[in-house]
């Protein structure tokens, strides 16, 4: 694997018997015991991930509301200091680029605000590209872009106890936090003293938790110490094979599956990430032509009877003809059944309806359900 870049954790990744594998140009832990183990931990307790292969980009400037505004499909004046929200980049026909978090804070040290978006590790470098083709002279004097993918790590800490675990390490009360909002906090380390970190209310597995940003000098210290005191609470360290199965039952779709160039946010069920009445961005004139219209194919989900899951790639059946494609499934832990997603005509997207698909040449009997798959309750 080489060139392949590496996270600030990399080294505790191989000493703790994590399984490295090429993941969006970076080599990353797939599992440390098994993707079984990793997922129940994550749904009953609270699991770490070191996501710290996100591309994390910030904007500074007086410029940039309407420079992003130019360039996210998001309407992102409306977007408060501590808010994070979810958006697209599109391209000129409407095709998804990336699905990012664009998020707007307060500078914990230098005074003034700053945005951050948080973009896909494979797609970090070709949106950076657009990005800085996009900032042309006069907006060049407005805007200042800063990549911090490699001067800061991120952990995702999800779970039912995710509170539990950090709340010892911050002076704020997190369960005040509101989903899909954040905050600077000074964390409760030797290593983190006069230092702030960015800590959010985010997550991608369908669970309560949060994402925070620490320096990448310090980054082994945190994580070890949030695993260390979380032992009584059956902490653990998560993959990306149990963060994908745990994405998949809820229905979160991923680039390079659900989501491309060649897929719209109406055929992928992301239309409430479009913002058609403000600011013009790629993509814009043709999305505003198919908002009137019936996309062709839509995103679905199905359960599978019997235990062998359907892979990407798979064809969907109906009628006796080839009706659509699998872009995502596996064995679900927490449902004890094998699930998917993927792309079929509209007049199949009814729960309930009676589907197949096709794996390794034998027809396996599928249903469509609603999605999510799973929803954690609420407290």
């Amino acid at each position: 694997m080489d060139n392949l870049l590496q996270t600030p954790l990399f080294d505790w990744h191989v000493s703790h018997q994590g399984r490295m594998v090429e993941f969006g140009g970076w080599e990353m832990p797939v599992q440390y015991r098994s993707v079984i183990d990793e997922h129940i931990a994550t749904r009953t307790a609270v699991g770490l991930t070191d996501v710290s292969h996100m591309g994390r980009l910030k904007f500074e400037g007086e410029g940039v509301c309407r420079f992003l505004d130019g360039f996210l499909t998001r309407n992102i004046a409306a977007i408060k200091p501590g808010q994070v929200r979810y958006s697209l980049i599109t391209n000129d026909l409407g095709g998804i680029i990336d699905d990012v978090l664009i998020s707007r804070f307060e500078n914990p040290d230098e005074g003034g605000e700053y945005y951050l978006l948080v973009v896909n590790a494979s797609n970090r470098e070709k949106v950076l590209g657009k990005l800085r083709r996009s900032l042309t002279p006069e907006m060049q004097d407005g805007v200042t872009l800063t990549d911090l993918t490699f001067t800061v790590a991120m952990f995702a800490v999800q779970g039912p106890k995710a509170v539990d675990l950090l709340q010892p390490f911050v002076d704020i009360d997190l369960v005040a936090i509101k989903y899909y909002n954040g905050l600077h906090v000074s964390l409760k380390h030797p290593k983190a003293a006069g230092r702030k970190f960015l800590l959010t209310r985010t997550g991608y597995t369908g669970e309560d938790g949060f994402e925070i940003c620490v320096d990448a000098d310090i980054a082994t210290e945190i994580w070890d110490t949030f695993l260390q005191v979380g032992q009584p609470l059956d902490a653990k360290s998560v993959g990306l094979g149990a963060r994908d199965t745990l994405r998949l039952e809820a229905a979160l779709p991923l680039y390079g599956h659900e989501m491309s160039e060649k897929v719209t946010p109406f055929e992928a069920g992301l239309s409430y990430a479009l913002h058609l009445t403000g600011p013009r961005f790629p993509g814009f004139d043709a999305l505003v032509q198919m908002a009137d219209q019936s996309p062709s194919r839509v995103r679905i989900g199905f359960e599978l009877e019997g235990k062998r899951p359907a892979r990407e790639g798979c064809e969907i059946w109906h009628g006796g003809k080839a009706v659509g494609v699998v872009t995502s499934g596996t064995f679900a832990p927490t449902l004890n059944r094998p699930i998917g997603m993927g792309y079929v005509p509209p007049a199949l997207a009814e729960p309930g309806t009676n589907i197949e698909i096709d794996i390794r040449g034998k027809q396996s009997l599928a249903q469509v359900v609603p999605l999510p798959f799973y929803k954690r309750e609420k407290k």
